[in-house]
C-alpha cells in the first residue's frame, strides 16, 4: 500500500521588523554559528516577507513563521501564530 504523505514545512520563529506593507510582515531570523576557523560563535541574520493576512502583527512582535507556496516574487511564508507580543513604548 502506497501512501502519500504530506511534506513537512519548515518553520522559523523570529522578531517582526517591519509592517508596512499591506498583508505583509517582515521577519527577521537570528541565529548563533560557530566559525570554522576561530571557533568563537557569531551572530547571523536573515528577512523573510510573510503574508499576514488580517494585518495583525506589529512591530516587535516575535512571531512564528511555516513555509508554503509562493505567494509573490519575494513571500512565499505565512505567519502560523503569536508567540509574543512587543511590549510597547
Amino acid at each position: 500500500m502506497t501512501e502519500i504523505s504530506k511534506p513537512l514545512r519548515r518553520t522559523l520563529i523570529g522578531r517582526v521588523v517591519s509592517d508596512k506593507m499591506q498583508k505583509t510582515v517582515t521577519v527577521q531570523i537570528e541565529r548563533q554559528v560557530k566559525h570554522p576557523v576561530i571557533g568563537k560563535y557569531v551572530g547571523k541574520s536573515k528577512k523573510y516577507h510573510a503574508h499576514d493576512e488580517s494585518n495583525q502583527y506589529k512591530m516587535g512582535d516575535t512571531v512564528e513563521i511555516t513555509e508554503g507556496k509562493p505567494i509573490a516574487k519575494t513571500k512565499a511564508w505565512v505567519v502560523t501564530r503569536l508567540v509574543e507580543a512587543s511590549k510597547g513604548i
